[in-house]
């Protein structure tokens, strides 16, 4: 309903309603409609921390590793593609430590890239450029891939992923 309506859009009255609970009821199982909003960002942001966690273990170079990091991400984005949305969207909403926690999460992911990216132009695998922009550029195109990928559409997640790392790197390979 979130993704519909968007969290401010979308009332408790609405939630009960959708799922055939009384208020009493929803407030047993979710607690605040905020925490219906951090459950469903925290489901995303574990997904995608687990696929950190792969991509960085499964050894080889940066390139490599940030490759794989891309298909891990993009598998969420078909996976939970409602779910992306309110991450995406919807995360402004969360207030005090859930905020925090929420940053910090984002930020550990962020970093992820970054340090893949730092770590290429290190080994000498990418050009030298500002890592945090990179990384920008490289979050961007992954992002915003959930407006249009699918699944079952024309392209497969691991297909977008491969693409976006070739358009990627061979942009930032060295001169």
């Amino acid at each position: 309903m979130f993704a519909q309506g968007g969290y401010h859009g979308t009332g408790i009255a609405e939630l009960c309603e959708a799922n055939d609970l009384g208020k009493g009821a929803l407030y047993h199982y979710i607690g605040s409609k905020e925490e219906l909003l951090v459950a469903i960002t925290n489901l995303v942001m574990d997904e995608v921390l687990a696929g950190v966690d792969r991509a960085v273990a499964v050894g080889g170079g940066p390139t490599e590793r940030l490759r794989l990091l891309g298909r891990e991400y993009l598998d969420i984005v078909v996976r939970y593609p409602d779910h992306v949305w309110v991450l995406l969207h919807e995360f402004p909403a969360l207030t005090g430590a859930r905020a925090t926690d929420f940053h910090k999460r984002r930020h550990t992911f962020e970093a992820a890239v970054e340090d893949l990216l730092r770590e290429g132009m290190m080994a000498g695998e990418l050009r030298k450029s500002d890592p945090r922009l990179a990384a920008l550029a490289w979050l961007g195109m992954h992002n915003h891939a959930y407006l249009w990928l699918h699944p079952g559409g024309r392209w497969s997640p691991q297909q977008v992923a491969d693409e976006f790392a070739e358009i990627f790197l061979s942009g930032t390979k060295p001169t």
